[in-house]
């Protein structure tokens, strides 16, 4: 699981590091709790998790507060993970996004992001506040990095722009969700393998979706619009005579 190097102390939730040491100890606990949660969910102990950075229960609490604390930083650091990916993807508010070859690598070592959507789908199963909580995060970072690719020409604009980001993201997630439940893993807590399988299913058909559309004319969106909201004209042709 790789670190964001561009990232600094001050975004981690339980704030900045006061000296280097520190930070790699945060950065060692966040990463080691991430791929705990990933695999095994929220409700392990928290000893575990510091067995697991090689660190005392105590030096977690230093850094992070609380367990939920130390799963908020998490929450802050796979969302950093999420909007960089898709930025490199979709391209940034200058134009600039990875090239073909960039792509290539990134579907080459998918695996690399199985902590990451482990960890994602482990909040949706766990439900509640900071589930729910993530999930608009998610939703608020898409609107922001779909937003650049609309200013840098490589994602067509919508007419709602924050509901478009809404039905991605849940879209997105329930299509995961639903295909892990009609292919259910050997091995549950291999992330890299589960990642690598749902590409291998979808990727060819979702990035063909979003590439060359569905529909070829806009019939059913004009049918909708009318539905929805009437345009002006019809609006005041049903307007009752004074």
């Amino acid at each position: 699981m790789r670190s964001v190097p561009s990232r600094t102390p001050a975004v981690d939730a339980a704030g900045p590091a006061h000296d280097p040491s520190d930070l790699t100890a945060r950065a060692r606990i966040r990463d080691a709790a991430l791929a705990r949660f990933a695999s095994g969910g929220f409700r392990v102990l928290l000893r575990t998790l510091a067995a697991d950075a090689g660190v005392s229960a105590g030096l977690v609490i230093h850094h992070f507060g609380s367990k939920d604390g130390l799963r908020r930083a998490c929450d802050e650091h796979v969302l950093v993970l999420i909007r960089e990916n898709k930025r490199n993807v979709l391209g940034d508010e200058t134009g600039s996004r990875g090239s073909p070859m960039d792509v290539l690598a990134q579907l080459s070592s998918v695996e690399e992001y199985g902590p990451v959507l482990g960890y994602v789908l482990r909040s949706l199963q766990e439900g509640g506040d900071l589930a729910r909580s993530f999930v608009e995060s998610m939703v608020e970072d898409a609107a922001a990095y779909i937003a650049d690719g609309v200013a840098a020409g490589t994602i067509r604009p919508s007419l709602d722009e924050t509901a478009r980001a809404q039905y991605l993201v849940t879209q997105s997630l329930g299509t995961i969700l639903l295909d892990l439940t009609l292919h259910p893993p050997e091995d549950p807590t291999d992330t890299g393998a589960i990642v690598r399988a749902y590409v291998d299913r979808m990727g060819l058909p979702s990035i063909e979706l979003f590439t060359e559309g569905f529909l070829t004319d806009r019939t059913l969106l004009d049918a909708y619009l009318r539905y929805a909201e009437p345009p002006p004209d019809e609006q005041a042709s049903a307007a009752p005579a004074s």
